[in-house]
């Protein structure tokens, strides 16, 4: 028989050895760099365009995560002219704030203002995340249970889009927080983020990295830092974004300025 500390041991090399089979199947970071901001915003909208359709050839659908901030508010502007069968995509996002309905600080907005007013989605495949004044009043955590509900009909996304911040948080997943540390949730509610405001809903590490492709792109010399860190190979609950890879393509997407550092 064994011993105790021999099972244990063993036990312990097959969590190690099952982590990294699991950590196989996913897609080594690659990465593309534009000159200028403006100039990846128009290349990844066309990149995108071409992901998205090629899902709709095959499949007749596609499915895209959404992210906020500036530059992703500019891919989603220079998408509008992409000749995609607008009526056949679903529209997910990664993360919200968590304020009331038509708030210019919510992802949502954003992106409605962006692209989704001025495109033919289907109303009933635009997948908003709850705001703090809808059907859960202000209980971010039944958002986001609601949210993983919705998410447990789609195994998988064709293209995840992230930003990354100057601290390295992706989605609303930063640096030694509960979110980081989540391993069996695929939607949480986020709380006392440094970053305001503080309350947040997102999808967790986990449930990012079921998608087909993940895209982290990001802008500026103030986040060269935190890029070169997680190209390097930093531990997720440090640098978050480090931890978010596709199953089949893990691209970062930056400008010189947030190459600068590698």
């Amino acid at each position: 028989m064994f011993e105790r500390g021999t099972r244990e041991a063993v036990t312990s090399r097959t969590t190690r050895k099952a982590r990294r089979v699991k950590r196989m199947s996913e897609a080594t970071p690659t990465t593309v760099t534009y000159d200028t901001a403006d100039e990846l915003a128009s290349a990844t909208a066309d990149r995108l365009a071409a992901a998205l359709a090629s899902a709709q050839a095959a499949r007749g659908t596609a499915s895209v995560v959404l992210t906020g901030g500036r530059t992703g508010g500019a891919v989603l502007a220079a998408l509008r002219s992409a000749a995609l069968d607008w009526s056949s995509l679903d529209i997910y996002w990664g993360d919200e704030r968590f304020l009331p309905a038509g708030d210019p600080e919510r992802n949502e907005t954003q992106a409605r203002a962006a692209l989704l007013d001025h495109v033919p989605v289907a109303p009933a495949r635009v997948h908003a995340m709850a705001p703090s004044d809808g059907e859960f009043g202000d209980d971010p955590d039944a958002a986001a249970e609601a949210y993983a509900v919705l998410l447990k009909d789609v195994p998988t996304f064709d293209v995840c889009l992230l930003g990354v911040g100057e601290e390295g948080h992706t989605a609303s997943i930063f640096p030694h927080s509960p979110a980081v540390l989540e391993s069996a949730r695929t939607v949480v509610a986020v709380r006392d983020c440094p970053k305001p405001p503080p309350t947040r809903v997102s999808l967790t590490l986990p449930r990012i990295r079921t998608a087909a492709a993940v895209w982290l792109m990001t802008t500026g010399a103030a986040k060269a830092d935190a890029v070169a860190a997680a190209l390097a190979g930093a531990a997720e609950q440090d640098i978050p974004a480090a931890g978010a890879r596709g199953q089949r393509e893990t691209l970062w997407i930056l400008d010189r300025s947030a190459a600068s550092a590698r």
